[in-house]
């Protein structure tokens, strides 16, 4: 209540009151009368009062608020018209959910909004045609219930929604989507769900074409290298201005024999998801193996190599795959790294999982080129590249082993100081050995 109201309800009790007075000076009982006067201000307030109750109770859109006088009426109008300001803020919002739900219904994408436990609050049309949802019988449903996949509710309960996921569409198999989360508000999601099968197909159309044509120049490039092994074989009866050309032509081909083998071995890591023979690997016994291996490989160069690995960690996985990739991380520390320098080795398990780090002290990668390392044949530097014989490829073989076991790579480098390469493993994939 304003001060001017509270200005004229004392001015009203104030009249009533000499009102009382008065007629209580006329009929000697000053006590009464001005009972009564106050029980009849009293009556006429509640009078008031069920007038605008029964107004506010049965009134229809737009009906104006009935007379009242004084006090009452301003109450009668302040509240007509903070209706009518509440009715235009109601068709304002209206209008917007209107045009928001018009276009939402628009979009080619499926969007869904889930409330903090999951469970479907609204869809657009997009979402029914892409994932078969029913109005309204599935509103109120765990998204869960209707999208049966396992590795979709992995990714939704493990609430990392940096990356989109790519699966098939739960009323078909020929349909790909890919779903995109996003926290909002107090724990909602907002789901997008996309359909990709066009850039699936030419996905698989390419991983295909590099199958067949790896297949295909396996055979002959192996015929290539029996030849020229021959050749060099009886090199005595070789002219001799052949004999630096054939040495050529066998390092070549056995470059060219390492490019197709880490094709093949990608390709096969693109056909399935998850490995076919996942079991416990014994990872200390696996990198002290690697760590010989790479001793070896350095030789002359005598890098001084050292190990630190928790025997009582196991990795659940692919014993072969993993062996692919903790030794491309190895080997690569001891290819690119100067003589007499210092690679390290580390294995542990924290509350986060567990972790495989390879510290070298080599020459360094420069920051604009760690995003792109894992990318297909990406050369950081096509002369140092050369020198080492590498294909290009390990890196990628790496990312794919680890997205198959749930792991993430992390690189990070300082020029001229040596770079360091930390795969991580999440808690499900880790068993403790005894």
């Amino acid at each position: 209540m304003t001060q001017n109201w509270s200005g004229v309800l004392i001015r009203h009790l104030l009249l009533v009151v000499a009102a009382g007075a008065l007629l209580g000076l006329i009929t000697g009982q000053y006590g009464w009368a001005i009972a009564v006067a106050l029980a009849a201000y009293l009556g006429w307030s509640t009078w008031q009062l069920l007038r605008l109750h029964k107004w506010l109770k049965n009134h229809q859109p737009d009906e104006a608020p009935p007379d009242g006088y004084g006090l009452w009426g301003e109450v009668f109008d302040s509240i007509y018209h903070l209706q009518r300001r509440n009715q235009r803020a109601r068709g304002r919002l209206q209008a917007v959910i209107d045009r928001m739900q018009e276009s939402t219904a628009a979009l080619r994408d499926g969007m869904i909004l889930l409330d903090r436990d999951g469970n479907l609050e609204w869809w657009n049309q997009s979402a029914e045609r892409l994932l078969g949802l029913k109005s309204p019988q599935d509103g109120g449903q765990p998204v869960t219930n209707l999208v049966r996949h396992p590795r979709f509710k992995e990714y939704f309960e493990g609430e990392d929604y940096r990356e989109p996921l790519e699966l098939p569409s739960p009323i078909s198999d020929n349909l790909r989507l890919q779903f995109h989360i996003t926290l909002y508000g107090a724990g909602e999601h907002l789901m997008l769900v996309r359909d990709v099968t066009r850039v699936h197909q030419l996905e698989q159309m390419r991983k295909d074409f590099v199958a067949n044509v790896s297949h295909e120049l396996r055979t002959p490039l192996t015929v290539i290298a029996g030849y020229l092994e021959t050749l060099l074989d009886n090199v005595e009866d070789v002219n001799p201005r052949w004999t630096r050309a054939l040495q050529q032509m066998q390092q070549q081909a056995g470059r060219m024999q390492n490019l197709l083998n880490d094709l093949l071995l990608l390709a096969k890591l693109e056909a399935t998801d998850y490995p076919a023979d996942n079991k416990p690997v014994a990872v200390d016994l696996m990198l002290l193996s690697i760590r010989n291996d790479a001793q070896a490989l350095s030789g002359a160069r005598s890098h001084r190599i050292s190990l630190e690995a928790d025997s009582k960690v196991k990795l659940k996985g692919s014993e072969a795959e993993l062996r692919s990739a903790f030794s491309n991380l190895v080997f690569n520390a001891v290819k690119y790294t100067p003589d007499e320098g210092e690679i390290r080795i580390r294995w542990w398990a924290d509350e986060q999982g567990a972790h495989l780090a390879v510290q070298d002290s080599g020459i360094g990668i420069d920051p604009k080129h760690l995003p792109r390392l894992t990318e297909r044949f990406y050369r950081v530097d096509s002369s140092r590249n050369a020198s080492t014989g590498g294909t290009g490829l390990g890196l990628a073989i790496v990312k794919h082993v680890l997205l198959r076991h749930r792991g993430t790579l992390d690189i990070s480098s300082v020029p001229g100081k040596g770079s360091s390469f930390t795969c991580h493993f999440p808690p499900q994939q880790v068993e403790s050995r005894a």
